[in-house]
């Protein structure tokens, strides 16, 4: 029996849920959901349209607009972000919060990629960007 592992959908998907229950875990203090992180992280580059925010999360999560809706709401009802005009911007508190999780991040990914070749995590950052890309179009192909 080989022990080389094989590409596929339960090597990817026991890596994400991994390295998620390790962010998650580290957030808990924070009291902030998964969504409420990747909003926070579109806010911090900047000001975004609600429907613009609703439908990178959508797009990246594969969830539908009401959960995205939801998210906002979250954000806004717990003081991290607000409703300018037409955009949603990060309050004080939404960019402290965005700053911890920033820090959280980038321990974990220290920790879990320290030692993997450049080369090598080339090689499977392009292949996953290809999985999911193809994993994108059969989406799309779907009757909505």
């Amino acid at each position: 029996m080989s022990t080389t592992p094989t590409l596929n959908g339960q090597a990817i998907g026991q890596a994400h849920y991994a390295t998620r229950a390790l962010l998650e875990r580290a957030l808990a203090p924070l009291g902030v959901s998964f969504g409420q992180v990747l909003a926070l992280n579109v806010l911090a580059a900047g000001p975004a349209e609600p429907a613009q925010l609703v439908r990178r999360i959508t797009s990246t999560l594969k969830v539908d607009e009401p959960a995205v809706h939801q998210v906002i709401a979250s954000l806004t009802d717990a003081d991290l972000a607000y409703l300018d005009e037409a955009s949603l911007r990060l309050t004080d508190t939404g960019r402290a919060t965005q700053a911890r999780i920033a820090d959280a991040v980038a321990g974990i990914t220290a920790r879990l990629y320290a030692d993997i070749p450049t080369d090598e995590a080339r090689i499977a950052a392009r292949v996953l960007t290809l999985v999911t890309q193809r994993a994108n179009a059969e989406l799309a192909a779907i009757p909505a």
